[in-house]
């Protein structure tokens, strides 16, 4: 007999009664399964559909309002835009408008409120689709509470650059254009950002600030500058001849182009601001336009000059003129003569070598 003929006959056939019973119990466990199914659904598929229309709601105005929040933004700085290339075209409009610092600045202010605005709003509606389905959401907000903490602290200078650089802006402390000192670097505004602000400086070269570490800031191109001008006289000339030699320069540099708009007022002889013995320094000032001090003060010394040479008046190189020493005596580095000098004297002959004896005057 074979193997497979063996296990056949060793292998119990199971009776029909009993296959016919494990059948009918598999049907109706499926059966019930089936019905508890269809009747929960049918329970719950009104609170589905709430949840899901809720939260299509949420989503939907959540859309809306940012759109149009995003968009009532961005027409505002269009208008702000169109304001400032309307102003260009005034008469002051050069002198008081930088078209590319206004645009930069509305675009950081621009940019700052449409991310503040995204932020709130799909935060809030995140916040509220949570909730609707029914999420505990005090150990949620508790979590990125202290997470926001951890982050804050590790990169809190960035977050101090951020909103210094937030702040600058909106108070408009500088703009592109400016020359500002910044206490770390000092020089021309190239780009103004929300975490650096790069500088051009004297010689060409690019500071990148930070804006968290700019403590204090001088900008030397907002409101108006000061040119003045110390001439340094010497104080035998005539003050009154002085006054009207100044006077008469002034007159002529502020009624000619193109210093009649650079300056914005007249050009004071303040006076002596300082008396020495033999000097004196009278002060000249005058208000000019923001960033032109400097080449005011060039040519109303280069004109001072001139002046002065045709009038015959003296400028002195300092605040105090040096005084010419008198000359040295010559005699004072000769010695007093000596008496050795001469060969008659006693003091001459006493010093005169002895003549040594001869051998042979010796061995007598």
């Amino acid at each position: 007999m074979s193997l497979s003929v063996l296990l056949a006959a060793a292998t119990p056939t199971p009776s029909p009664s009993e296959s016919g019973e494990s059948t009918v119990k598999t049907l109706q466990d499926a059966q019930e399964s089936a019905t508890n199914a269809a009747s929960w659904v049918e329970q719950n598929w009104s609170t589905w559909l709430a949840i899901g229309l809720q939260v299509l709601l949420i989503l939907v105005i959540a859309s809306v309002l940012r759109a149009v929040v995003l968009r009532s933004l961005t027409k505002l700085i269009d208008r702000m835009n169109r304001t400032v290339q309307a102003a260009e075209g005034t008469a002051l409009g050069g002198l008081l408008v930088n078209a590319e610092r206004r645009r930069q600045r509305s675009q950081a202010i621009g940019s700052v409120l449409r991310s503040v605005a995204s932020f709130l709003i799909l935060g809030t509606a995140a916040l509220m689709v949570l909730s609707a389905f029914e999420i505990n959401l005090a150990p949620l907000l508790a979590s990125a509470g202290v997470a926001g903490v951890a982050i804050g602290f590790g990169a809190r200078n960035l977050v101090t650059d951020f909103l210094s650089g937030v702040f600058m802006i909106l108070e408009d402390q500088y703009g592109v254009g400016d020359t500002i000192d910044a206490g770390v670097a000092s020089g021309e505004v190239i780009e103004v950002g929300l975490r650096v602000t790069k500088l051009r400086g004297d010689n060409g070269e690019i500071w990148y600030v930070r804006n968290g570490e700019i403590k204090r800031i001088g900008n030397l191109s907002q409101g108006w500058a000061t040119a003045g001008v110390d001439v340094t006289v010497r104080s035998s000339e005539d003050l009154d001849k002085v006054k009207r030699t100044l006077d008469d320069v002034t007159e002529r540099m502020a009624a000619e182009d193109p210093w009649n708009e650079l300056l914005w007022g007249p050009i004071q002889v303040l006076g002596l601001d300082s008396v020495a013995l033999d000097s004196m320094v009278v002060r000249v000032s005058a208000k000019t336009m923001p960033g032109k001090a400097v080449t005011v003060e060039r040519e109303l010394r280069w004109r001072i000059k001139h002046a002065f040479d045709a009038a015959d008046i003296r400028i002195v190189g300092g605040e105090t003129a040096t005084v010419p020493e008198a000359p040295a005596d010559a005699t004072e580095a000769m010695a007093a003569p000596s008496a050795h000098s001469n060969p008659d004297s006693a003091q001459s002959a006493a010093t005169t070598p002895i003549t040594p004896a001869r051998s042979g005057s010796a061995v007598r």
